[in-house]
């Protein structure tokens, strides 16, 4: 059986560990779509060509939804029932979703692995203490701004499986839009915004995403750790392999 800290010896050097890319654009931005583009994410897994994991509370709760026949069709759910599910309500759907991807999150932490933590960025406070935790472990951090007209936003929320209300949409991508600056601010040459207002044929979305990739991302994952807190875990894990080699 193979153990944790071999798998951490055998990665000590991949591109991928203590990297961490956070995701922001409200409801029907198509963040999955270009998250897929960029990271080169298949169907159905839950890992990007590098090696980094996706983190989604969005999808637990999905699964939770499903899972209990409550299906994905938000929009046309009794508000009471709504509510409940979506909020911290009497079903504690939502508060599980969460506690679910917090764990899997501590697992990934533990493993120095790189992760691609999905959320809106409705929520300026949250997500800089987030940021601010993960470079206390040692992670270096860049953000994906995916931005939308709100006009897009709403039909795209129409053709999602998991539709949200128009006017719960609206104040969603209306906080996102707010906090740009603030992101912009936050992580400096580490950002990077995609427009994702139009529609692109697969030959103009895959000429997008190669000039986006070469632009940051790729670079951001293969540049050399400059956490100093990982540059020590790294040195010590390398000591560590040779003496056992």
């Amino acid at each position: 059986m193979i153990k944790l800290k071999d798998l951490l010896f055998e990665g000590v050097n991949d591109p991928g560990i203590f990297k961490a890319v956070f995701l922001a654009g409200g409801p029907g931005s198509g963040k999955t779509y270009i998250t897929k583009g960029l990271f080169g994410i298949p169907d159905k897994l839950n890992i990007s060509r590098s090696g980094m994991k996706m983190v989604n509370s969005d999808k637990e709760l999905k699964f939770l939804l499903k899972k209990f026949g409550f299906g994905t069709d938000l929009d046309k759910m009794p508000d009471e029932v709504f509510k409940d599910l979506t909020a911290q309500g009497k079903s504690g759907l939502r508060k599980f979703g969460k506690q679910l991807t917090a764990q899997r999150m501590k697992l990934y932490k533990k493993g120095r692995l790189g992760m691609i933590i999905d959320g809106t960025g409705h929520d300026f406070s949250k997500l800089a203490a987030m940021k601010k935790d993960l470079e206390k472990d040692g992670y270096d951090s860049y953000m994906i701004f995916v931005n939308t007209t709100l006009e897009v936003a709403q039909k795209r929320n129409q053709e999602r499986d998991r539709i949200l209300p128009p006017n719960l949409l609206k104040k969603s991508w209306t906080d996102v839009q707010s906090n740009l600056g603030k992101f912009q601010n936050l992580f400096k040459l580490n950002f990077l915004i995609v427009d994702n207002s139009k529609h692109l044929d697969e030959d103009e979305a895959q000429e997008k995403f190669d000039m986006l990739v070469k632009k940051g991302i790729d670079k951001f994952i293969k540049k050399p750790i400059k956490n100093a807190i990982a540059k020590k875990w790294v040195k010590k894990q390398q000591i560590i392999k040779k003496q056992g080699a």
